[in-house]
Formats: structure tokens, sequence, C-alpha cells
């Protein structure tokens, strides 16, 4: 057994589960210390195993990391994402509006203070404004993981997408201020205007293609040198502090693998890159801002 991959799958299923780390832990009648440890990679027993998934409402299998793993919270499923992305030497994205490795600072700072100012407003305001600096953490932890690790990216995004991000601006559907709101659409334009001019500069290491139609369904192929995942998410990396209605699945198995890149590949095929996916990308620009 894989102790370390089965840790990672502990923490992401404990935020899953909404429990806290304490009452699993007494729940499974060891202590809090214990219980991060087997989360670090310490050997864990099979009977452990089958008590914890007991606990956490899944399958023994999950843990092990055999089979399709199932999230409905958005936040446990961004904890995964980074545990998949740890291993991952190749990015393959299709849909969304933006590939969050490469955002800049304003899209973070934008978000960041969305996230903020909605969670004061929520009737538990500490618990949702510790859900909200830790779902930015996260967040800034996967993007410190690419500047370390520097995957190949190629990610092919939605036109419809990227529509609805400069009409609504970065964080849209949260309730906020006219001011925050106003920073956020300003965030979008220029997060808008970045993706164009990595079209057009095509950096090492990252390609861009802009999609016609939006996908049926986003998704990630994650490939590392031991293995690949697919990750399927209806969560945008905007709605990581909210409470965003979906599963996202993320599974190693090859067939869905397979189907899925070529999937990617026949999209890519056909997706404007370059000159000609930026100039586009700023025709939307504005038109949007001329609304």
């Amino acid at each position: 057994m894989r102790f370390a991959d089965i840790g990672q799958q502990l923490r992401a299923y404990r935020l899953e589960s909404g429990m806290r780390a304490e009452e699993i832990a007494a729940r499974l009648g060891v202590s809090r210390a214990a219980l991060y440890r087997y989360e670090k990679g310490e050997v864990i027993k099979l009977d452990t195993i089958r008590r914890l998934a007991e606990l956490l409402k899944i399958s023994p299998l999950s843990l092990l990391g055999i089979g399709v793993e199932y999230f409905s919270r958005p936040l446990a499923f961004q904890e995964r994402l980074r545990q998949v992305e740890e291993q991952a030497d190749q990015v393959l994205q299709v849909g969304g509006a933006i590939c969050y490795q490469t955002t800049t600072e304003a899209y973070d700072g934008a978000l960041a203070e969305a996230w903020a100012e909605a969670a004061d407003q929520a009737q538990e305001r500490v618990a949702a404004r510790a859900a909200a600096d830790q779902a930015m953490g996260l967040l800034v932890a996967r993007k410190k993981l690419h500047q370390s690790r520097r995957a190949n990216i190629i990610a092919m995004l939605s036109e419809t997408a990227i529509r609805r991000m400069l009409m609504d601006g970065v964080a849209a559907g949260m309730a906020v201020s006219e001011r925050t709101r106003t920073r956020c659409r300003l965030a979008a334009r220029a997060e808008a205007e970045s993706i164009a001019n990595l079209m057009e500069s095509v950096p090492i290491g990252l390609q861009l293609g802009l999609l016609a139609s939006e996908p049926a369904g986003n998704f990630i192929v994650l490939r590392g040198r031991e293995r690949a995942h697919v990750c399927v998410s209806p969560f945008a990396a905007e709605m990581t502090a909210s409470a965003g209605i979906g599963v996202g699945s993320i599974t190693a198995a090859d067939e869905a693998i397979a189907a899925h890149q070529r999937v990617a590949e026949a999209a890519w095929r056909d997706a404007p890159k370059g000159a000609a996916a930026a100039n586009r990308i700023r025709d939307l620009i504005r038109e949007t801002a001329a609304r």
C-alpha cells in the first residue's frame, strides 16, 4: 500500500465529510495527532482504514486510491486536486475561463476581497471566514507548486466562460458591494488581457487555445511519471469557498484517461490559438466593456 497516497486521500475525504479532525479522531479512538500522522503518510492498519471509511461514509477502496473518488464540497475537491498536481508533469485542461496556475495577482486580490466580504455577511461569520481563508490558501499553494515544478500546460479555455467572466467579474454570483463588484470586473478585464498576451507570446511550457463552444463538462488530465488522473469538476476556482452544488470526480482508470485524452486532442486541433485566439479575446473585452 502507498501510505502517503492514503494519507492524502484521507485528508481530502475528511474535508469532504465536514467533520472536524477532533471529531473523527474521537470516534476512531485515537488522538488528533495520530490522525494527522496518518494524513502525513504514517503506516495505517487495514482495520483502521475500514473504520475510517465507515466514518467518512466511503468505500475502503476510495482510501486505497482504487476506483473513482467523488467530492461534493468544492474545498475538498480543490485539496485533492492540489495533491494530484504535486505529482503531475503535464496538465491538459478543457473548459473554464482561466487556467488558475497562470492567473495574475489582480485576479487573486479581487477573489480574496470578494470571498472575505461575502464571508463577513454570512450568518456564521467566523466559520465562513475560516473557509474562505482556507480556500485561498489552497489556491495559493497550487500556484506556488506550479512555479516550483513548472509542469507543461495545455489549456483550452471557453469563449463563453470568458465572456461571462468579463460581464460579471471575478467571483460571479457572490453577494458583494458595488465597489467590490467593480473591482472584480476590472480584475476580469485585466485577466482576459493577460490571457491574450500569453496566447500571443506562447511562453515555454504553456499553450492556450480558445473553444468556440462551451464544453458539456470541464475536465483536467494530469500526467505524472507513475500515474495519470482525470479530474472532472463542476466547480470553478472562484466557487471554492462557497457551497457550490455539484459533484466532482477524480480517477486513475486507464479507460477514463484515454477517453478524455481523445476528446481533448480533438478539441485542441480545432481550437484557435496564437494571434487569432488573442484577437478574439480582445474583441470580447471591447464588446463587454461597451455594455
